[in-house]
Parts: structure tokens; C-alpha cells; sequence
């Protein structure tokens, strides 16, 4: 998925593009940690039913 950004920031040197690499970037990052915790607490919730 980032790629793609990065492919048309590589061609054209349009820094907008670069930004919003990096702002997905930081998205993707943030989902990714919270999903452990989302399982834990689906787990937690399996245990008490």
C-alpha cells in the first residue's frame, strides 16, 4: 500500500506526496500496536462469559 506514494514521490519529487507517505505510514504504525491490545481485551471478555 505505501508504494505507491512513494513510487509517485520518486518520480515527480512532489513533497505532498512524501507527506502523505509518511502520515499513512504513522497510521498503519498506530493500528498495528493497538491490535494486540484489542485482542487481549476480546480474550478477557471470552473468559468472563
Amino acid at each position: 500500500m505505501l508504494d505507491f506514494p512513494w513510487k509517485i514521490f520518486s518520480q515527480t519529487g512532489n513533497i505532498e506526496t512524501y507527506l502523505l507517505m509518511k502520515e499513512m505510514e504513522s497510521y498503519y504504525d498506530e493500528e498495528s500496536s493497538a491490535t494486540p491490545n484489542y485482542k487481549e481485551e476480546l480474550q478477557e471478555l471470552d473468559r468472563n462469559l
